[in-house]
């Protein structure tokens, strides 16, 4: 028997702890070798003072075994507290969030009813884009979200895309965007993905249009292998993804970082049914599968994952799901069905065979430090500008009145948008406006003269904003307004 891994689990709100104990049998029973060791992580520690949700010894834990598992956990509402789940996800920088959506036997889809297996792996970015949580008012009428998409962040997820479907044998990555509209952010993110997958010629890339994804895996998931996105998106297909397989309750997640990995369940802590025992553990159990072949216990997962199978072909089923003409049970009986059918074979599915030559895992060394993610750059780089955001009630021609003496004549006023639509020196009437404007100024300057025309401006104008125009290369590093 392999030596036995110590990992850190948070047994989570709501369900969690009936859930996780329910999991935690099936993985004793099968002897994997695992060593628990259990930290104080969740609501209630949030609600103790931990702004964190987590005990600075839940952290310690976590941080010297680097494999957390979890259960549910909730955010408290209305106390300004970040997400304990996110914050989780971005402090140990798990950039790769993976989900894998499959049918099951005995749980009834659209898809399972018309004889059409579903089976996708969504690759989700986990740390930067809007999840960056970096928003302010700039007027009382208006609020801003900063949506940071990084050429070294998207690099990170995309090559852990190709390197997974390399090793697992996928034959094809697809990358969704939204490009035609985000081009410098999105931009970076096709870019990224275009140069990396020609360093995998085996594996069939291409690209698709978030919007037209989300339409194509309700029509036809069969076509999709493993689709790659920035966060948002990804976490809105995911969402989709787990409807094509019976919702959240059959959904894995796995959170992978270079130095520590959490594995977790993503539906919610279900408070109408805590304590009552009748909880579905199927997602907890498929995301601690994940994490078994993480960790290099193949075997072990396997066996579990074919119990689980012919479990469900045998019709043992939660109160959630199944067939209504038999009687459902509760969780603990759930995962007792699943424990007494280990060692056999779904009759009905493919089995699931353990791949050979697989390494057990072993712990990275910490860092030393924060790691500094920078690529190469050689672009020529010139300052050519800057965009002013201005609280005003004026119109557009009527702020151009006032704005223009006070450009500096070595710069010259080309542009006013209102919520990304230009409104000067030419629009519609038809425009509807708020009272917060981009105003463009433009011509080859110097940061000392961005700031005196700021200052100057502000004498006239509230400033809650700007961002400095640079040019690299022979590409602007900014967008156009619409009608520009």
């Amino acid at each position: 028997m392999s030596q036995p891994i110590k990992i850190s689990v948070a047994k989570g709100d709501g369900i969690g702890p009936e859930i996780m104990d329910a999991v935690l049998s099936v993985f004793n029973a099968a002897q994997v070798p695992l060593e628990y060791e259990f930290i104080d992580m969740g609501k209630t520690f949030f609600e103790q003072g931990f702004g964190t949700g987590m005990t600075p010894a839940a952290k310690e834990s976590v941080e010297h075994n680097g494999i957390l598992f979890k259960g549910p956990m909730e955010t408290p509402k209305g106390k300004g507290m970040k997400s304990i789940n996110v914050t989780a996800r971005k402090t140990w920088s798990t950039y790769a969030n993976r989900r894998h959506f499959q049918s099951l036997p005995g749980v009834d889809t659209v898809f399972s009813r018309a004889g059409i297996p579903v089976d996708i792996t969504i690759v989700r970015e986990n740390i930067e884009g809007t999840y960056g949580g970096i928003e302010h008012l700039n007027t009382h009428d208006v609020a801003i979200c900063r949506r940071i998409i990084t050429r070294p962040g998207s690099e990170q997820v995309i090559r852990f895309a190709f390197e997974m479907a390399r090793k697992e044998g996928f034959t094809k990555v697809t990358c969704a965007h939204k490009a035609n509209i985000m081009k410098i952010t999105d931009g970076m993110f096709l870019e990224t993905f275009q140069r990396v997958a020609t360093e995998y010629p085996e594996i069939q890339s291409n690209d698709i249009i978030v919007d037209d994804l989300a339409m194509k895996l309700v029509a036809r998931p069969q076509e999709f292998q493993v689709v790659v996105l920035t966060n948002l998106q990804g976490d809105i297909m995911s969402d989709l993804c787990a409807g094509l397989v019976g919702g959240l309750g059959f959904a894995p997640s796995a959170n992978v970082g270079d130095n520590i990995s959490i594995f977790e369940a993503v539906h919610g802590t279900a408070p109408d049914i805590t304590g009552k025992g009748v909880a579905n553990p199927t997602s907890l159990l498929l995301s601690g599968l994940m994490m078994l072949r993480y960790l290099g216990f193949v075997k072990h997962a396997a066996n579990i994952e074919n119990a689980l199978r012919y479990t469900l072909e045998q019709g043992v089923h939660t109160g959630d799901f199944g067939d209504r003409t038999i009687p459902s049970v509760g969780t603990t009986a759930f995962a007792d069905a699943i424990i007494a059918n280990l060692g056999k074979q779904p009759q009905f599915s493919k089995p699931r065979e353990a791949v050979e030559g697989v390494s057990i895992f072993k712990k990275p060394q910490a860092p030393a430090g924060q790691k500094m993610m920078v690529s190469a750059d050689t672009t020529e780089k010139k300052i050519i500008g800057v965009d002013v955001f201005i609280e005003s009630a004026l119109n557009g021609e009527e702020l151009a009145n006032l704005i223009g003496p006070v450009v500096p004549s070595s710069l010259k006023l080309t542009m006013i948008s209102n919520r990304g639509t230009m409104v000067w020196p030419t629009g519609s009437v038809f425009t509807e406006c708020v009272n917060h404007y981009r105003v463009r100024v433009e011509g080859e300057t110097n940061p000392r003269e961005i700031f005196a025309f700021l200052a100057n401006l502000s004498d006239h104008l509230y400033v809650p904003s700007y961002e400095v125009l640079r040019q690299y290369g022979d590409k602007p590093g900014f967008s156009l307004a619409q009608g520009q």
